[in-house]
């Protein structure tokens, strides 16, 4: 980035410089493009890919919430050796002891269910209460995602998406402008070899 700006305030000032190559200016021009585009073009592609992100976690939102219902249930025993440290890996809640346990609850056809489930650590007793998710056929679920982990999931996504796209832009001027070196090398090679059988040579001009 300090290099693009560089090149283009040094070409700027010798602008009417007669030394100036034709090279130079463009490779001021790819410089340019290449700043408009880190400026202008990689915050757009950020934000449009958080907003498709956004959009698409929206849904997800709404479906789970639809397709996945809050049940009262009942602790029916401890499921032994089964306590872990884990996250609502949906919802984004709070790293938290949680344990599994045997419990029983109705189906929403109102068919007894009974199957193990992860609770919170302090409520694992027998005929203790706790809220559970199923679907559709009472089956235990994981929590729907919440709106606010998906608006989070959204931004990380338009984040990953500028820098993808920036450095693409960078990758990009890169490979143009070291193409046009190697070919304004490989042309004053070809001109020195032309002239470097004459050159010091008396008379063959000045």
């Amino acid at each position: 980035m300090r290099g693009q700006w560089a090149l283009l305030r040094g070409l700027l000032r010798g602008r009417d410089n007669p030394l100036r190559r034709a090279t130079d200016r463009r490779e001021a021009w790819v410089a340019l493009g290449a700043l408009l585009l880190l400026v202008i073009g990689a915050p757009a592609a950020g934000w449009a890919g958080g907003s498709v992100a956004d959009a698409a976690l929206q849904r997800s939102v709404r479906a789970q919430h639809q397709e996945r219902h809050p049940v009262d249930a009942v602790v029916v025993g401890r499921v032994p050796g089964r306590e872990r440290y884990v996250g609502d890996p949906e919802g984004g809640s709070e790293r938290a002891a949680r344990i599994r346990v045997v419990a029983s609850w109705q189906a929403p056809d109102g068919s007894p269910r009974t199957g193990e489930v992860a609770t919170a650590s302090g409520s694992g007793a027998p005929g203790s209460p706790l809220r559970i998710w199923t679907d559709a056929t009472g089956l235990p679920v994981a929590p729907p995602m919440d709106g606010h982990a998906a608006r989070t999931h959204a931004v990380l996504g338009g984040i990953g998406t500028f820098l993808l796209a920036a450095g693409c832009v960078e990758a990009g001027r890169r490979v143009v402008v070291g193409r046009m070196v190697r070919q304004r090398y490989a042309r004053l090679d070809r001109e020195w070899a032309a002239a470097g059988s004459d050159w010091g040579r008396a008379g063959t001009g000045g």
